[in-house]
């Protein structure tokens, strides 16, 4: 199939054309199968454009209603969450975990916080105990895990990216302080926004998701069999949190009902490009999600260092990934969104006024890609 067959619809103002030549032009020259971009600036919608197919046979093009996978996309949806709760005076940043979570309060984690929790500091990056996807699908057992493992290290004194255990640390926070689980916190969150963004997507809705075309890495696949007993401290961490349980990173699982059913929030948001898009526009009006104070504090960088799990120098905030030079989010210093998987983006911009979101199918190596780079540096020529 020649790439002028590729489907490209939607909105564009006049303004912003090179967003919609650099989003055909990543069918065209870089590999893209289907995804969308969105993005607002001070409230107006100026891009709204789908494109490519919604399966990896090409015989579903991708619409305005197709959700997708953007992995840890999602962090940044939780994050709101969790500091709304904050907002409300439910929860509290310096207050330790088991305040809210008693459980937690055990194995070297008694005096992690929900600080901590939020910006990857808690000492819990991976599971101990062997799990199964069995387990992945149940919610109680899967929080339980977390809170009887042994801390990895002393909460509070490193940074280590919580790629996975996050979504169960910071969704059961949730759960304890306002009530809800994350899935149903969301709900009437979203519902206000018109913002399509989901956990646990009802069978009923899963034949809108897009068939996610991802293999996993060779070094994955073959960690995936290693016993991890025989491993040091350290290299044991990093693969049992990507393997412990065999599917917390979506392999062989994501296209599943059952994993698309099921609340893992640090992976398995489902959204839309304007679904993203629609929740950092709103985080840009001060008290429409979260106090304009809170919110400076949340995007200001919290810890920074050497990530053994990602291999990388990381900054983070409370729950979202302010600018940084090897991931820009924009041009501008005060920036922050978060990355997924694959490419998936969503940031807001206060200084432009700009929220964007991005989301695709073809999961490429690590977050960012010549693809999202185009769309976003295309933003900004165009402004």
């Amino acid at each position: 199939m020649s790439t002028t067959d590729v489907p490209v619809s939607g909105w564009c103002r006049d303004d912003l054309l090179r967003v919609r030549d650099a989003f055909a032009a990543n069918f065209a020259e870089r590999g893209e199968v289907g995804g969308a971009v969105c993005v607002i600036i001070r409230g107006e919608v100026v891009v709204d454009l789908v494109g490519g197919w919604a399966d990896a046979a090409r015989s579903r093009p991708w619409t305005h209603e197709t959700l997708v996978d953007v992995y840890s996309a999602g962090k940044g949806v939780l994050a709101t969450l969790a500091l709304q709760l904050v907002d409300d005076g439910r929860l509290e940043l310096d207050a330790p975990i088991g305040e809210y979570w008693p459980e937690f309060a055990c194995a070297g984690k008694e005096r992690a916080t929900v600080r901590h929790a939020l910006s990857h500091q808690a000492g819990v990056p991976a599971l101990r105990d062997p799990l199964t996807n069995d387990d992945l699908w149940r919610w109680d057992r899967m929080v339980a895990a977390v809170a009887a493992t042994e801390a990895w290290f002393e909460p509070g004194t490193r940074v280590t990216y919580h790629t996975n255990t996050y979504g169960h640390l910071v969704g059961e926070l949730i759960r304890r302080a306002g009530g809800n689980g994350p899935a149903a916190t969301l709900r009437p969150v979203a519902d206000a926004l018109g913002a399509d963004l989901q956990w646990a997507v009802p069978r009923a809705e899963q034949a809108r998701c897009a068939e996610v075309i991802f293999e996993a890495p060779p070094a994955l696949r073959e960690a995936m069999g290693w016993d991890t007993d025989a491993l040091d401290e350290l290299t044991r961490m990093i693969i049992l949190a990507y393997t412990n349980p065999p599917g917390y990173g979506s392999a062989d699982v994501v296209n599943t009902p059952e994993w698309r059913g099921a609340e893992i929030p640090a992976a398995n948001m489902h959204a839309t490009a304007r679904g993203l898009a629609e929740l950092y526009a709103a985080l840009l009006v001060p008290g429409r999600l979260l106090s304009a104070d809170l919110l400076a504090e949340a995007t200001r960088v919290q810890v920074a260092g050497e990530c053994p799990v990602l291999g990388e120098h990381v900054e983070y905030g409370l729950g979202f990934v302010p600018t940084t030079a090897r991931r820009p989010l924009g041009t501008n210093a005060r920036s922050f969104g978060h990355f997924g998987s694959g490419g998936a983006v969503g940031f807001a911009d206060p200084d432009a006024g700009i929220a964007f979101g991005y989301v695709m199918n073809h999961v490429i190596p690590r977050w960012q890609s010549t693809r999202n780079r185009s769309l976003v540096r295309a933003v900004y020529d165009s402004v």
